[in-house]
């Protein structure tokens, strides 16, 4: 079964934390005990292997075990978090899960039947191979979400291989690619997830300080976050050996800022898609936005400066709309790269490359600059249509401290006309009061976000 192995795991390390949440503390016994117990409850209620299966919870002791159980039985997961709520329709639709366990904020699970025919051909696929499966959502931030599916099996296999037993902090969400391979990469090795009940500066830093976490994997937004509340400086951070991020591109100003502050620390970047999964990366060092993609199970190519891969864990399809997958396997990630040797760096989505009179302008460049400006906490960029050059550019800030509107609105193109090109210098400023990060700590869309505010 394809998740025999972690039952070993399991037993080797009977006795040893594998998970803390809310003060407390279970061992691996507990929780093989646990899944035995959700399998004998899947078998009273009935659930039969291939089920597709909503989870709506978090990192909770019960979740983790019934992810697991219900994997084992061969269901088809669909995980939900708070983050999801406002899409539950949506998603259960799209999904049309047959079955949803409610896990609510004390770790109790209710269980409901729903009415879908779950008929999609992906799923009599799995249940043909009498695989697992895995439904997993974008976040839809136009038009519907959406919902890849993956076989669960290959995903499994990429954590045979032993590695070392890590302390690492849930950050990332139960429904995110990060956040399934945060849970199954500590748990295969014998390490200890330490969950927290909000994820804030303080929250976090505070259970690394408590539980001598090792393993931080976060977005480069949430760590610009604890340098502008200089959460830091209130805790103990000396466990942390490792802070590795990914989802969205690194400003080289907050990596530059934390190797100043933290220059033991090993910050590494890592490379995934719910699409194809989280694939193995090696950052050229700490400092460096450089990274170097490297595996047996999976190749990657650049095509017209795209990158481009080919995984053993990409995703059978999407269950909405049609597969972006070439016919010999190449999975188009959409991420304009630059390459060097065996190294790369991700510039942004080639969706979002600002064309200014045939002049490329990536965001992330423009936002490196501007984030580097006094009293600026989060920058945005993006592009917007003229009828002279197709395209000009302009941002959205959010200051740290009030100042006027007009005044940094000079402050800043004044500054950006002694760093850039003047084509890639924003024409248009608007500072608003709203942060600009989803419950996901990812950068929203400049389309989404709020119009209150000051343009200048």
């Amino acid at each position: 079964m394809s998740i025999d192995f972690l039952f070993k795991v399991f037993e080797q390390n009977a006795a040893k934390s594998a998970i803390v949440w809310r003060k407390q503390t279970f061992s691996y016994e507990w929780l093989s005990n646990r899944i035995n117990y959700w399998l004998n409850v899947i078998g009273f209620e009935k659930i039969q292997p291939g089920t597709v299966t909503l989870i709506e919870g978090d990192f909770s002791p019960n979740a983790i075990a019934l992810f697991l159980a219900l994997a084992h039985h061969q269901c088809i997961l669909v995980p939900l978090t708070t983050a999801s709520m406002k899409k539950k329709s949506e998603f259960s639709e799209i999904a049309q899960g047959q079955v949803v366990f409610k896990i609510g904020q004390d770790d109790t699970v209710k269980i409901e039947g729903l009415s879908y025919a779950a008929d999609y051909e992906f799923y009599q696929t799995l249940r043909n191979l009498k695989h697992p499966g895995l439904v997993l959502f974008s976040s839809g931030s136009t038009g519907k979400s959406k919902a890849t599916i993956h076989d669960l099996n290959k995903i499994f296999a990429k954590y045979h291989t032993p590695k070392r037993a890590l302390r690492t902090i849930t950050f990332l969400l139960y429904d995110h690619i990060g956040g399934v391979n945060t849970m199954l990469h500590t748990l295969a090795n014998g390490g200890c997830v330490v969950t927290v009940e909000a994820r804030n500066p303080d929250e976090v830093l505070n259970a690394i300080e408590t539980y001598q976490v090792e393993l931080l994997p976060t977005s480069p937004t949430f760590l610009n976050l604890i340098l502008i509340s200089e959460a830091y400086k209130r805790h103990d951070l000396s466990s942390l050996k490792t802070i590795s991020y990914g989802t969205e591109p690194m400003p080289i100003h907050t990596l530059t800022r934390l190797n100043h502050l933290f220059p033991d620390l090993r910050l590494a970047q890592t490379y995934g898609l719910s699409e194809v999964g989280i694939l193995s990366s090696k950052s050229k060092d700490s400092n460096s936005l450089w990274f170097k993609l490297q595996g047996e199970d999976f190749e990657t190519r650049i095509v017209d400066g795209i990158l481009h891969v080919k995984s053993q864990t990409t995703m059978l399809g999407y269950l909405n709309a049609p597969s972006p997958v070439t016919e010999d396997g190449w999975f188009n990630t959409g991420d304009a790269v630059e390459v060097d040797g065996d190294y790369v760096k991700v510039l942004g989505r080639k969706s979002e490359i600002i064309n200014v009179g045939g002049e490329k302008v990536y965001p992330a460049e423009v936002e490196n600059v501007i984030q580097m400006l006094d009293n600026v906490a989060e920058v945005t960029v993006y592009g917007e249509d003229n009828p002279i050059t197709g395209k000009i550019v302009c941002t959205i800030v959010t200051l740290m401290n009030p100042e006027d509107p007009k005044q940094f609105s000079r402050r800043l193109q004044q500054y950006c006309r002694g760093q850039l090109q003047a084509y890639k210098v924003p024409l248009k400023v608007k500072v608003i009061d709203e942060k600009q990060y989803s419950e996901r700590f990812k950068k929203i869309k400049p389309q989404l976000l709020p119009l209150s505010g000051t343009n200048n």
